[in-house]
């Protein structure tokens, strides 16, 4: 079975020409101050780079790049199992290839059988795909382990979160944890940004269950609240213990179209 991952939505989500692509990173990260250290986790959008490039950078300058990256994102093919690790090769990018942390995934699903390793959910997948370009431009020698997760019941996801945290605190360089998930989804500026406003709060105040809750209980469409539920229950485990909204937007910054908005925000944990 071939674990090479191609590329699915270069050309689409972003540029599939090398020179162009990282031409667009660089002009992103001249104008941002060099981070001063590594961080826990990061919050950043997955969109396409023209909605939500701009952002998914701000997040990335806030945290140095260390050799490997745990990335979790939701699932919106529907393909796989609930939670999906692709645990050995390596993934394309138009930068060049990405490695898989091949010992980092072992010792995830070790400690959390339920990690099950799978190609289906990945393939055409883009809300990890879309990460892959900034944390290569920006450590060309990161290996990655990424993480598809489907509906998870609020139990599960935290049992899941500390397991993860549990095996990142064992390893002698921390690998970061990187969560992707966009906000609200096709509603008005305005009301985009109150109910991101509460799923955000709890975000920033390091509550993982209180995320899960409040977007559940409000219908807020942030489809990578439980990823995102996850990697703050992991973040707690690690010691993490401040959180900082570095950006929110919206589509409409792009389009124009503030009646129906995709929300995007840009969060560093440590």
């Amino acid at each position: 079975m071939d674990w090479k991952r191609q590329t699915a939505v270069a050309g689409r989500f972003y540029s599939s020409e090398p020179a162009t692509l990282e031409a667009q990173l660089r002009g992103w990260f001249s104008g941002m101050r060099a981070p001063e250290k590594q961080k826990v986790a990061l919050l950043a959008p997955h969109a396409g780079y023209q909605y939500s490039g701009k952002t998914a950078a701000s997040a990335y300058a806030d945290s140095t790049i260390p050799e490997s990256v745990v990335i979790l994102c939701p699932n919106h093919t529907g393909e796989g199992p609930r939670l999906s690790i692709w645990d050995r090769g390596q993934w394309e990018t138009p930068l060049g290839p990405v490695a898989i942390d091949e010992e980092l995934a072992t010792k995830l699903t070790t400690a959390a059988p339920v990690l099950r390793s799978d190609r289906s959910a990945h393939l055409y997948e883009h809300a990890i795909e879309v990460h892959l370009p900034f944390l290569r431009f920006l450590n060309p020698k990161v290996k990655i382990v990424p993480i598809v997760i489907g509906p998870l019941l609020l139990t599960r996801a935290l049992a899941t979160g500390m397991d993860i945290g549990n095996v990142l605190s064992m390893e002698e360089k921390a690998p970061l944890i990187v969560t992707s998930t966009d906000m609200s989804h096709y509603i008005s500026a305005q009301e985009a940004e109150k109910l991101d406003r509460l799923a955000l709060d709890r975000v920033e105040a390091l509550d993982p269950a209180g995320l899960y809750q409040t977007v559940s209980e409000n219908n807020i469409s942030m489809c990578g609240f439980i990823p995102t539920t996850i990697a703050l229950q992991a973040a707690a485990a690690l010691g993490a213990s401040r959180c900082r909204l570095i950006e929110y937007t919206n589509s409409g910054a792009e389009t124009g179209d503030y009646d129906s908005v995709v929300g995007y925000a840009a969060a560093s944990i440590d």
